[in-house]
């Protein structure tokens, strides 16, 4: 038998909640990401590509994916040793898949999606059983934005609970 020493990676984070499809509920799921990255010691980088991309998929949540009564649900996993920052947010309209569209120059609208590809170095969406779906952006704390769109098998399935705090 050889002696070794095995190193563990760092603790990877994670976080779920549930807001309402309001633009409060919008508003406080950026905040609350924002609070939930420094207390875990992520890059600022990482943090600010974060908060944008937070605040683009809950307002698109609350804007598109509002179901009278449902809220949306927030994820994000951090995994320092990899330095990879999933965001996922999961909105109760399942048949209306998130797309890229021209956005007019003048108009108010169109655009969200354009800025999470931006930030994001991957981003997706797939279907959650059994009427929603999640979207989804990684960051990563190692590098820029690639911003490449991919379609993903499903949402990241982990302990995570909804109101409970990783």
């Amino acid at each position: 038998m050889n002696p070794s020493t095995s190193q563990l990676s760092p603790t990877a984070h994670a976080f779920s909640q549930l807001f309402s499809s309001t633009r409060r509920g919008a508003r406080l799921a950026r905040l609350l990401a924002v609070l939930e990255l420094h207390a875990w010691g992520c890059p600022q980088d990482a943090s600010e590509r974060a908060e944008w991309i937070v605040a683009e998929l809950a307002a698109n949540a609350v804007l598109h994916g509002r179901v009278r009564g449902r809220g949306f649900r927030l994820g994000l996993a951090f995994d320092p040793g990899t330095g990879t920052l999933r965001i996922e947010v999961t909105d109760a309209r399942g048949e209306r898949a998130p797309h890229l569209v021209d956005a007019d120059a003048d108009g108010e609208g169109g655009r969200g999606l354009l800025l999470v590809g931006a930030f994001a170095d991957r981003w997706g969406s797939a279907a959650y059983p059994p009427g929603g779906k999640t979207v989804w952006a990684e960051v990563s704390a190692h590098g820029g934005p690639a911003g490449r769109a991919v379609r993903s098998p499903g949402p990241v399935r982990s302990s995570w609970r909804p109101g409970v705090v990783g």
